[in-house]
Protein backbone atom coordinates (compact mmCIF):
# COMPACT_ATOMS: atom_id res chain seq x y z
CA UNK A 1 0.00 0.00 0.00
CA UNK A 2 2.84 2.36 0.81
CA UNK A 3 4.27 1.72 -2.67
CA UNK A 4 1.17 3.09 -4.39
CA UNK A 5 0.35 5.76 -1.73
CA UNK A 6 -3.17 4.32 -1.40
CA UNK A 7 -3.95 6.38 1.72
CA UNK A 8 -2.83 9.61 0.12
CA UNK A 9 -4.92 9.02 -3.01
CA UNK A 10 -8.06 8.26 -1.01
CA UNK A 11 -7.47 11.22 1.27
CA UNK A 12 -7.23 13.43 -1.80
CA UNK A 13 -10.50 12.03 -3.16
CA UNK A 14 -12.22 12.56 0.19
CA UNK A 15 -10.99 16.14 0.31
CA UNK A 16 -12.23 16.71 -3.24
CA UNK A 17 -15.65 15.31 -2.30
CA UNK A 18 -15.74 17.52 0.79
CA UNK A 19 -14.92 20.59 -1.27
CA UNK A 20 -17.74 19.81 -3.70
CA UNK A 21 -20.47 18.54 -1.36
CA UNK A 22 -19.41 19.38 2.20
CA UNK A 23 -21.48 22.55 2.43
CA UNK A 24 -24.65 20.52 1.86
CA UNK A 25 -24.10 17.87 4.54
CA UNK A 26 -25.82 19.91 7.26
CA UNK A 27 -28.90 20.31 5.06
CA UNK A 28 -28.93 16.58 4.29
CA UNK A 29 -28.79 15.81 8.01
CA UNK A 30 -31.64 18.25 8.64
CA UNK A 31 -33.77 16.61 5.95
CA UNK A 32 -33.08 13.12 7.30
CA UNK A 33 -34.09 14.33 10.76
CA UNK A 34 -37.30 15.83 9.37
CA UNK A 35 -38.16 12.57 7.60
CA UNK A 36 -37.57 10.65 10.85
CA UNK A 37 -39.79 13.13 12.71
CA UNK A 38 -42.62 12.81 10.20
CA UNK A 39 -42.31 9.02 10.22
CA UNK A 40 -42.50 8.98 14.02
CA UNK A 41 -45.61 11.19 14.00
CA UNK A 42 -47.19 9.00 11.32
CA UNK A 43 -46.58 5.90 13.45
CA UNK A 44 -48.08 7.71 16.43
CA UNK A 45 -51.21 8.49 14.44
CA UNK A 46 -51.40 4.89 13.20
CA UNK A 47 -51.06 3.48 16.71
CA UNK A 48 -53.57 5.94 18.22
CA UNK A 49 -56.36 6.59 15.71
CA UNK A 50 -58.53 8.04 18.48
CA UNK A 51 -56.12 10.94 19.05
CA UNK A 52 -56.84 14.24 17.36
CA UNK A 53 -54.97 16.95 15.51
CA UNK A 54 -55.23 20.21 17.43
CA UNK A 55 -56.54 23.55 16.23
CA UNK A 56 -54.34 26.61 16.47
CA UNK A 57 -55.70 29.54 18.45
CA UNK A 58 -54.52 33.14 18.51
CA UNK A 59 -51.51 34.19 20.61
CA UNK A 60 -53.76 35.74 23.26
CA UNK A 61 -55.84 32.60 23.78
CA UNK A 62 -55.63 29.89 26.40
CA UNK A 63 -55.78 26.12 25.96
CA UNK A 64 -59.01 24.18 25.68
CA UNK A 65 -58.69 20.42 25.86
CA UNK A 66 -61.42 17.79 25.95
CA UNK A 67 -60.68 14.33 27.33
CA UNK A 68 -56.98 15.07 27.52
CA UNK A 69 -54.71 12.37 28.93
CA UNK A 70 -51.02 11.66 29.29
CA UNK A 71 -49.73 10.30 25.96
CA UNK A 72 -47.36 7.82 27.64
CA UNK A 73 -50.04 6.12 29.73
CA UNK A 74 -51.78 3.03 28.41
CA UNK A 75 -55.36 3.72 27.27
CA UNK A 76 -56.83 1.53 30.02
CA UNK A 77 -54.82 3.42 32.67
CA UNK A 78 -55.19 7.01 31.48
CA UNK A 79 -58.07 9.02 32.96
CA UNK A 80 -59.33 11.69 30.53
CA UNK A 81 -60.09 15.18 31.82
CA UNK A 82 -61.48 18.36 30.33
CA UNK A 83 -59.05 21.20 30.99
CA UNK A 84 -59.20 24.91 30.26
CA UNK A 85 -56.00 26.89 30.74
CA UNK A 86 -56.98 30.57 31.07
CA UNK A 87 -55.98 33.30 28.64
CA UNK A 88 -52.99 35.54 29.47
CA UNK A 89 -53.66 37.40 32.69
CA UNK A 90 -54.70 34.34 34.70
CA UNK A 91 -53.25 30.95 35.65
CA UNK A 92 -54.75 27.56 36.44
CA UNK A 93 -54.11 26.65 40.09
CA UNK A 94 -54.23 22.88 40.64
CA UNK A 95 -54.54 21.64 44.21
CA UNK A 96 -55.15 18.19 45.62
CA UNK A 97 -53.89 15.59 48.03
CA UNK A 98 -50.86 13.37 47.50
CA UNK A 99 -51.06 10.89 44.59
CA UNK A 100 -54.24 12.50 43.26
CA UNK A 101 -52.71 13.27 39.85
CA UNK A 102 -51.59 16.92 39.91
CA UNK A 103 -48.15 16.27 38.41
CA UNK A 104 -49.53 13.90 35.78
CA UNK A 105 -52.05 16.52 34.70
CA UNK A 106 -49.33 19.13 34.21
CA UNK A 107 -47.15 16.67 32.32
CA UNK A 108 -50.09 15.73 30.11
CA UNK A 109 -50.55 19.40 29.18
CA UNK A 110 -46.85 19.86 28.43
CA UNK A 111 -46.38 16.64 26.45
CA UNK A 112 -49.47 17.24 24.33
CA UNK A 113 -48.48 20.84 23.64
CA UNK A 114 -45.12 19.60 22.31
CA UNK A 115 -46.90 17.08 20.08
CA UNK A 116 -49.22 19.85 18.89
CA UNK A 117 -46.31 22.16 18.05
CA UNK A 118 -44.61 19.32 16.15
CA UNK A 119 -47.70 18.88 13.99
CA UNK A 120 -48.60 15.51 15.44
CA UNK A 121 -51.76 14.12 17.02
CA UNK A 122 -52.46 14.83 20.68
CA UNK A 123 -53.93 12.53 23.31
CA UNK A 124 -57.31 14.23 23.48
CA UNK A 125 -60.61 14.28 21.64
CA UNK A 126 -60.29 18.06 21.14
CA UNK A 127 -57.31 20.38 21.54
CA UNK A 128 -57.21 24.11 20.82
CA UNK A 129 -54.09 26.02 21.79
CA UNK A 130 -51.90 28.95 20.76
CA UNK A 131 -48.43 28.15 19.36
CA UNK A 132 -46.64 28.83 22.65
CA UNK A 133 -43.48 27.16 23.94
CA UNK A 134 -43.68 25.11 27.14
CA UNK A 135 -41.44 26.13 30.04
CA UNK A 136 -41.53 23.82 33.05
CA UNK A 137 -40.26 23.60 36.61
CA UNK A 138 -40.60 19.92 37.51
CA UNK A 139 -38.47 17.27 39.19
CA UNK A 140 -35.83 19.79 40.22
CA UNK A 141 -32.68 18.38 41.85
CA UNK A 142 -29.89 19.75 43.97
CA UNK A 143 -26.23 19.31 43.01
CA UNK A 144 -23.47 18.40 45.43
CA UNK A 145 -20.74 18.93 42.83
CA UNK A 146 -21.98 22.41 41.92
CA UNK A 147 -22.81 23.35 45.51
CA UNK A 148 -26.45 24.05 44.65
CA UNK A 149 -29.11 23.35 47.26
CA UNK A 150 -32.60 22.20 46.34
CA UNK A 151 -34.09 25.62 47.04
CA UNK A 152 -31.43 27.43 45.02
CA UNK A 153 -31.96 24.97 42.15
CA UNK A 154 -35.68 25.78 42.31
CA UNK A 155 -34.98 29.52 42.17
CA UNK A 156 -32.58 29.15 39.26
CA UNK A 157 -35.10 27.14 37.28
CA UNK A 158 -37.93 29.56 38.09
CA UNK A 159 -35.74 32.47 36.98
CA UNK A 160 -35.21 30.69 33.65
CA UNK A 161 -38.98 30.16 33.32
CA UNK A 162 -39.72 33.84 34.04
CA UNK A 163 -37.04 34.94 31.56
CA UNK A 164 -38.54 32.62 28.95
CA UNK A 165 -42.00 34.09 29.55
CA UNK A 166 -40.64 37.60 29.08
CA UNK A 167 -39.10 36.66 25.73
CA UNK A 168 -42.41 35.66 24.16
CA UNK A 169 -45.68 33.74 24.51
CA UNK A 170 -45.15 30.84 26.89
CA UNK A 171 -46.97 27.92 28.48
CA UNK A 172 -45.62 27.64 32.03
CA UNK A 173 -46.08 24.46 34.07
CA UNK A 174 -44.88 24.66 37.67
CA UNK A 175 -45.14 21.54 39.81
CA UNK A 176 -45.21 21.96 43.61
CA UNK A 177 -43.69 25.41 43.42
CA UNK A 178 -40.96 26.23 45.99
CA UNK A 179 -41.01 23.17 48.23
CA UNK A 180 -37.53 23.80 49.58
CA UNK A 181 -38.17 26.51 52.16
CA UNK A 182 -40.37 27.31 55.14
CA UNK A 183 -44.11 27.87 54.77
CA UNK A 184 -44.20 31.61 55.46
CA UNK A 185 -41.46 32.53 52.99
CA UNK A 186 -42.70 30.02 50.43
CA UNK A 187 -46.05 31.78 50.20
CA UNK A 188 -44.41 35.16 49.65
CA UNK A 189 -41.87 33.81 47.15
CA UNK A 190 -44.47 31.82 45.22
CA UNK A 191 -46.71 34.87 45.00
CA UNK A 192 -43.82 36.95 43.64
CA UNK A 193 -42.97 34.35 40.98
CA UNK A 194 -46.58 34.08 39.84
CA UNK A 195 -46.90 37.87 39.68
CA UNK A 196 -43.84 37.99 37.38
CA UNK A 197 -45.39 35.35 35.10
CA UNK A 198 -48.76 37.08 35.00
CA UNK A 199 -47.13 40.40 34.16
CA UNK A 200 -45.19 38.68 31.35
CA UNK A 201 -48.46 37.44 29.83
CA UNK A 202 -47.74 33.74 30.23
CA UNK A 203 -50.46 31.11 30.25
CA UNK A 204 -50.17 27.92 32.23
CA UNK A 205 -50.87 25.84 35.30
CA UNK A 206 -49.37 25.65 38.78
CA UNK A 207 -49.78 22.78 41.22
CA UNK A 208 -49.45 23.25 44.96
CA UNK A 209 -50.53 21.94 48.35
CA UNK A 210 -50.79 25.51 49.64
CA UNK A 211 -54.48 26.40 49.47
CA UNK A 212 -53.79 29.94 50.68
CA UNK A 213 -51.91 30.76 47.47
CA UNK A 214 -55.15 31.23 45.59
CA UNK A 215 -56.38 33.63 48.27
CA UNK A 216 -53.48 36.06 48.04
CA UNK A 217 -55.04 39.51 47.39
CA UNK A 218 -52.85 40.15 44.35
CA UNK A 219 -53.64 36.72 42.85
CA UNK A 220 -57.16 35.82 43.94
CA UNK A 221 -58.91 37.30 40.92
CA UNK A 222 -56.30 35.91 38.52
CA UNK A 223 -56.20 32.26 39.60
CA UNK A 224 -58.69 29.70 38.29
CA UNK A 225 -58.78 26.98 40.94
CA UNK A 226 -59.33 23.29 40.20
CA UNK A 227 -58.54 20.22 42.25
CA UNK A 228 -58.24 16.45 42.35
CA UNK A 229 -59.21 14.35 45.34
CA UNK A 230 -59.50 10.86 46.79
CA UNK A 231 -62.04 8.83 48.74
CA UNK A 232 -61.27 6.93 51.95
CA UNK A 233 -62.79 3.45 51.85
CA UNK A 234 -63.02 0.63 54.38
CA UNK A 235 -61.83 -2.76 53.09
CA UNK A 236 -61.77 -5.66 55.57
CA UNK A 237 -61.60 -3.23 58.43
CA UNK A 238 -58.67 -1.33 56.91
CA UNK A 239 -58.86 2.19 55.57
CA UNK A 240 -57.66 2.53 51.98
CA UNK A 241 -57.49 5.36 49.48
CA UNK A 242 -59.25 5.39 46.13
CA UNK A 243 -58.30 7.93 43.47
CA UNK A 244 -60.50 8.64 40.48
CA UNK A 245 -58.08 11.30 39.08
CA UNK A 246 -61.00 13.46 37.96
CA UNK A 247 -60.56 17.21 37.77
CA UNK A 248 -63.09 19.24 39.74
CA UNK A 249 -63.66 22.99 40.07
CA UNK A 250 -62.55 24.91 43.14
CA UNK A 251 -59.81 24.32 45.74
CA UNK A 252 -58.95 20.94 47.23
CA UNK A 253 -61.27 19.63 49.92
CA UNK A 254 -59.25 16.73 51.33
CA UNK A 255 -55.82 15.72 52.59
CA UNK A 256 -54.20 12.33 53.11
CA UNK A 257 -50.57 12.64 54.24
CA UNK A 258 -51.13 11.21 57.74
CA UNK A 259 -53.30 8.41 56.42
CA UNK A 260 -50.60 7.49 53.89
CA UNK A 261 -48.09 7.32 56.75
CA UNK A 262 -50.41 4.94 58.55
CA UNK A 263 -50.84 2.79 55.43
CA UNK A 264 -47.08 2.37 54.93
CA UNK A 265 -46.53 1.53 58.59
CA UNK A 266 -45.12 4.83 59.85
CA UNK A 267 -48.13 5.81 61.92
CA UNK A 268 -49.73 4.45 65.07
CA UNK A 269 -53.41 3.77 65.71
CA UNK A 270 -55.16 7.08 66.13
CA UNK A 271 -52.28 9.20 64.80
CA UNK A 272 -53.99 9.71 61.46
CA UNK A 273 -57.15 10.92 63.14
CA UNK A 274 -57.76 14.61 62.64
CA UNK A 275 -60.53 16.97 63.74
CA UNK A 276 -61.27 17.46 60.03
CA UNK A 277 -59.95 14.24 58.43
CA UNK A 278 -61.65 14.72 55.09
CA UNK A 279 -60.90 18.38 54.60
CA UNK A 280 -57.74 20.22 53.72
CA UNK A 281 -56.82 23.10 55.99
CA UNK A 282 -58.70 26.22 55.01
CA UNK A 283 -60.78 24.40 52.41
CA UNK A 284 -64.51 24.98 52.10
CA UNK A 285 -66.87 22.13 53.00
CA UNK A 286 -67.42 19.52 50.32
CA UNK A 287 -70.60 19.89 48.31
Amino acid sequence: MALFCWDAHHLARIEAWREEHGSRVAEWARLVGEVELLAALAVLRHDHPDWTFGDEAGPQAGIRATEVRHPLLAPHEAVPNDVEVPEPGALLLVTGSNMSGKSTLLRALGANQILFLAGGPVAASEWTAPPVRPWTAMRIRDSLTRGVSFFLAELQRLRAVVDGAREGPTLVLLDEILQGTNTAERRIAARMVLEHLLEAGAIGAVSTHDLTLGREPSLESRMVEVHLREDVQEVDGQRTLHFDHRLRPGPATSKNALLLMELVGLGRPGDADDPTPDRAEGAPPQP
